[in-house]
């Protein structure tokens, strides 16, 4: 496929993607109110900033230490994000700080609108963000572009090799490629990115530390569930995963009585929806969002409705199971729980993080089962020998601190590159 074929195709797919965007604008207001950003019609900006495009609240969460480290060297930041909780996440790390938009589709007039509005001095992308036009406009304005923290699974590797002219001429036009491992940085390189310009950097993910005072927090809402309670996260979760979920803890609470589980949604959208599949199963549970300072300690479930709070409650959970792994979505980030100590059991799928589920797995800090069944065995394992799982969630601790220095590596690379 030629750059003018795929410019065509999204050109003609445009109103359709418009018409999915106001669909999802019934339950978040800011699809709806700030569709022309994604047009280029931002507000005009300032300076010359770093423009940093991170898709949504992962991506956001994994860049936010380069980001503040930007600042304080005095550069203005232009970020963009693609999810409305992305957006929410920007803003509750970095307020009026930063100017925030949503990231314009990849077509040439859009974005040469997006760039007569800010003059931007360089593009970071993070991750797995390869946009052709965007790309190929960079290199005619002579705008260094990077990409940060870069993966390629091998599922999207197959993917762009079905169109090796563009992906090629595409990656070969990046400033750098910070790859997260040299496993990623060879399929970039067997794609046609230049070799030179990969690096291996580390995943910035490692140098993710709690926030302040999020310990604390964690132990006040195990004072709210009751301390001796087992409690299991289960994060991030896609459609019909819940019904598994619910299921194994149902069976759960047959041997651990007074089990708990926080269920919390990959997208907010679902939020309602998950909330009248668990009233629909008969248990005793609640809404985080509508009464979060005064948990029912006879509650078998918590629906976790709110963005922004599952890192505090990773950390006062015992044991956390990553969603979008019992189905073939590719699983999610562990490092998070990792960071907070706790355990994790991964699904079957997890080929998004594969080396990292590995790395876990490894360090006997993670479990990966094949299905429900073996997601109650581990379940009831841990819970029925603390220490067996206390020395588990120590052993995740201390991978992530050992795996810490991506974002000094990334930093040095920017600045020779920049």
């Amino acid at each position: 496929m030629s750059r003018k074929l795929y410019s065509l195709l999204l050109l003609l797919l445009l109103p359709f993607v418009l018409l999915r965007l106001f669909w999802r604008g019934r339950h978040n207001p800011d699809y709806r109110q700030r569709w022309r950003e994604r047009l280029g019609f931002i507000p005009t900006v300032s300076g010359q900033p770093i423009w940093i495009h991170a898709v949504s609240v992962g991506e956001v969460q994994a860049i936010a230490a380069l980001v503040q480290r930007l600042q304080q060297q005095g550069h203005a930041i232009l970020m963009s994000t693609t999810t409305a909780t992305g957006a929410e996440r920007v803003r509750a790390l970095f307020g009026d700080s930063l100017t925030q938009v949503y990231f314009p589709y990849d077509l040439s007039f859009v974005l040469q609108r997006f760039f007569s509005r800010a003059a931007v001095r360089a593009v970071i992308m993070v991750e797995t963000e390869i946009w052709p036009n965007l790309v190929a406009l960079c290199a005619q304005q002579q705008i260094p572009i990077v990409l940060a923290n870069a993966r390629l699974s091998a599922r999207s590797a197959r993917g762009y090799a079905r169109f090796p002219r563009m992906t090629q001429a595409t990656l070969e036009k990046f400033c750098l490629i910070a790859a997260q491992t040299e496993v990623h940085a060879q399929r970039f390189i067997k794609l046609g990115a230049q070799a030179g310009r990969v690096a291996v950097t580390g995943n910035l993910k490692f140098d993710l530390k709690m926030a302040a005072g999020l310990r604390e927090q964690a132990v006040l809402l195990r004072h709210h569930w009751g301390k001796a309670r087992p409690v299991w996260v289960a994060a991030s979760t896609h459609e019909t995963e819940e019904e598994i979920l619910l299921n194994v803890h149902s069976r759960l609470l047959q041997t651990n009585k007074n089990a708990l589980l926080i269920l919390a949604p990959r997208h907010p959208e679902r939020f309602d929806k998950v909330a009248s599949l668990v009233k629909k199963t008969g248990f005793r549970f609640s809404r985080y969002s509508r009464c979060p300072e005064s948990l029912d300690q006879q509650e078998s479930i918590i629906v976790l409705d709110s963005m922004g709070k599952l890192a505090v409650f990773l950390a006062a959970a015992d044991i956390a199971f990553i969603g979008g792994s019992l189905l073939p979505v590719g699983g999610h980030n562990a490092l998070e729980a990792a960071v907070a100590g706790v355990p994790c059991v991964l699904g079957p799928h997890m080929f998004n993080f594969a080396q990292v589920s590995a790395q876990l797995q490894q360090q006997q800090a993670a479990i990966q089962i094949s299905g429900r069944d073996e997601l109650l065995a581990v379940l009831r394992n841990w819970f029925d020998n603390p220490d067996e799982r206390l020395a588990a969630g120590v052993r995740a601790r201390r991978f992530v601190v050992r795996q810490r220095g991506a974002l000094d590596q990334l930093q040095a690379r920017l600045a020779a590159c920049l």
